[in-house]
């Protein structure tokens, strides 16, 4: 074979090369997913019906969505606007379908709402002490755990020195989770106690795990220690408990009982030390039978991360500082729907709700 034979080849060679290499970076690129804010939804409130802090928002079995609102009205607002109930259902087009719950009644500062398998809605109370589960309608509560006032504290009153080990009273809850298998309720207590505490669906207590971190054992991973709130528990398909350390800027994984798995770092635009906003506020599972992403609110950094489930390695992310639309301010909660679309939740100075669309 002479020079001018070899050449050829070896182009030939190398350009097989880096068409594999195109083709392979565009595989990657098409399985990122990718989303869009949908500026028409929600649609507008009947009347002058206005939302305070939206203390969260989760998504049933029709991707149906539920805002938890706190009904605290900016004093401009009061002057004209009536404050919304403290649950509200919008369908899959931002319609208002229903709504439901009284202020005296429901948890104080209403923080996280999740749906059980039977369509049921359970929501807690970051200033108070229960977890109440409601029909899908809110037309009955079924359950209360917790005593609404009580705390468990050195004083059973909010100011109290939080004690992490009542097996009746809570102390400021943030999320819940049910065992799908058995009905198991699964709490994160959460802004006073540092606990993962587990009742039966009866409201019987069965175990509790989690205490106060040093930042050092923060800092080093330690399991089973919380460095803050304790924000967030939600179950995966395999029956292993994620929980959101969020101060930590980890998520921690269990297993049922409570023994420690694994952690999941939550990094944001720098590397982040433990401090009172942390990194991983929010997660929950995309709907398919695998799980394959995790999707997690950063409210420090005011992201949307998303992970990949098996390895806990972030594929992308979305969301900056800001007002507009796509940005975020307090990135507190959120939930996906059926067809992968995901629904944000923003409190404190935020007060909306908005929809991101995954584009194909």
């Amino acid at each position: 074979m002479n020079i001018e034979s070899l050449f050829r080849n070896k182009l030939m060679l190398l350009a097989g090369i880096a068409a594999t290499v195109l083709i392979g970076s565009h595989t990657a690129l098409a399985q990122v997913p990718k989303y869009e804010i949908d500026p028409t939804w929600p649609k507008p409130l009947p009347g002058l019906m206005v939302t305070g802090r939206a203390g969260g928002i989760c998504v049933d079995a029709q991707d149906h969505i539920f805002e938890v609102n706190r009904g605290d009205l900016q004093e401009k607002e009061k002057l004209v606007g009536t404050p919304a109930p403290p649950v509200l259902e919008y369908d899959s087009d931002g319609n208002l379908v229903n709504t439901f719950g009284d202020f005296k009644t429901a948890p104080a500062s209403i923080h996280g709402c999740i749906l059980d398998k039977e369509n049921n809605i359970y929501v807690a109370g970051n200033d108070d002490a229960v977890v109440q589960k409601y029909t899908h309608d809110g037309s009955k509560m079924l359950l209360q755990i917790g005593t609404k006032g009580l705390f468990d504290s050195s004083t059973d009153l909010i100011t109290g020195i939080a004690m992490n080990r009542s097996k009746t009273l809570l102390n400021k809850p943030a999320d819940i989770a049910v065992d799908p298998t058995n009905g198991d309720i699964y709490i994160a207590d959460g802004y006073g106690d540092h606990r993962i505490v587990v009742f039966d669906k009866d409201g019987k207590f069965l175990r509790q795990f989690g205490e106060q971190a040093t930042a050092a054992e923060s800092t080093a991973g330690e399991g089973g220690k919380f460095m803050g709130v304790v924000h967030c528990v939600v179950m995966d398909n395999a029956g292993l408990v994620y929980v959101c350390d969020r101060q930590g800027n980890r998520i921690q994984v269990f297993d049922k009982m409570g023994k420690f798995q694994k952690n999941i770092w939550i990094k944001g635009y720098k590397e982040e030390t433990p401090d009172s906003w942390g990194t991983a506020w929010w997660l929950r599972f995309s709907r398919d039978p695998e799980q394959k992403y995790m999707i997690v609110a950063d409210g420090r950094n005011e992201l949307v991360h998303i992970l990949d489930h098996k390895t806990g390695n972030e594929i992308t992310r979305f969301g900056r500082p800001g007002h507009q639309l796509g940005e975020f301010t307090h990135c507190h909660t959120l939930d996906i729907d059926s067809k992968g679309n995901i629904y944000v939740a923003e409190t404190d100075i935020g007060r909306r709700v908005d929809k991101f669309k995954l584009v194909k």
